[in-house]
């Protein structure tokens, strides 16, 4: 599909002087309309349907693309749909909600039909299809996540590598040697998560700077394949006294699991988790945990789909934005100095 950025470079161009070309919000030469109409032939260049409303009139909704499946911490995703909810508000807004197995035909179907003005995808993955169409229709949208490639994008996510090194620094700093890492089911990593895959990624360089042994399993987080995941791990490493958990819903039984086979949390295996405060707080003994608030993250993802939406508007060229947005180590009763080996 030929976008208005091929017209551009067809042109000799600016894009931002394409729209202003195509739109006549502002003063051109004649030569120059004349080298934009000709590449528009050339290339058989078609505005979309959004970029048409919004150079007419706005639909003042922004669509929300939300995972809902079970590989995902549904409660994070919803507090973040719901932040994302009240900040549009805040701009006059209204809210359509998508769930993301619509996959691109659902981003496609909104930018074709100009039912939203703008788009913001999350559960994003490493290698996400939906972006593609969101390039060539040219719909203003904001990623709540990171793609291996962000360009031409605005993109708002947690620095999950961070993460990840934050939890080996602290159990190699506690004396810690042998440490497993308990993440997603594997599922979560072959469709290339990245929240999943960055955080793994992190704690696996962080471990190797820091020399520690260190195991991933994934694990689907019921209480069977936790007992699963931990037996295999005993099984492989019986020295581990670390255990770094990035799926929330393992945390519980893997507690359980630990004090049913004779290990005290903290004084014979140390736990830390990657999860928001107030799940950190519910456990006994609290959890030691890395979390970066979840409200920021709808937030900014709005404030960022607007300014795209009113560069378009305007007839000039968004401005590509990355936040990563800083973890923080809260340090609690389920981490202790490794226990001495006899």
């Amino acid at each position: 599909m030929v976008t208005l950025a091929d017209v551009a470079r067809h042109a000799g161009v600016s894009s931002s002087t394409v729209s202003y070309a195509l739109s006549g919000k502002r003063p051109i030469s004649d030569e120059t309309r004349i080298r934009v109409e000709q590449a528009v032939t050339d290339l058989g260049y078609h505005p979309n349907a959004g970029a048409r409303a919004l150079a007419g009139k706005r639909s003042h909704i922004i669509a929300l693309v939300v995972p809902l499946h079970t590989e995902v911490h549904v409660p994070t995703m919803m507090e973040i749909a719901i932040a994302v909810t009240v900040a549009a508000r805040e701009h006059g807004y209204d809210v359509l909600l998508l769930t993301n197995d619509e996959g691109p035909e659902g981003v496609r179907r909104v930018a074709a039909t100009g039912l939203a003005d703008g788009v913001i995808l999350m559960d994003v993955r490493l290698d996400d299809d939906r972006i593609p169409v969101l390039r060539a229709e040219e719909i203003p949208a904001a990623l709540i996540g990171l793609p291996d490639d962000p360009a031409g994008l605005s993109c708002v996510d947690h620095d999950f590598a961070t993460a990840g090194a934050l939890c080996a620094d602290h159990l190699a700093d506690l004396g810690h040697r042998d440490i497993a890492f308990i993440g997603y089911s594997s599922g979560v990593y072959r469709r290339h998560a990245g929240y999943a895959e960055r955080t793994l990624n992190g704690f696996r360089a962080r471990a190797e700077l820091r020399d520690l042994r260190f195991l991933h399993r994934p694990c689907e987080g019921t209480y069977e394949s936790t007992a699963g995941t931990l037996a295999r791990i005993l099984a492989d490493r019986p020295d581990t006294t670390g255990f770094v958990v990035q799926n929330e819903a393992a945390i519980g039984p893997l507690l359980s699991l630990l004090r049913a086979s004779g290990r005290t949390v903290p004084e014979d295996a140390s736990v830390i988790a990657i999860c928001p405060d107030p799940l950190a707080e519910q456990h006994s003994p609290r959890l030691t945990s890395v979390t970066s608030p979840k409200k920021d993250l709808g937030h900014v993802a709005v404030d960022q789909v607007m300014a795209r939406i009113a560069s378009i508007t305007a007839g000039e060229e968004p401005e590509d934005q990355l936040l990563l947005m800083p973890p923080e180590l809260v340090v609690r009763e389920s981490t202790a100095p490794a226990p001495r080996r006899s």
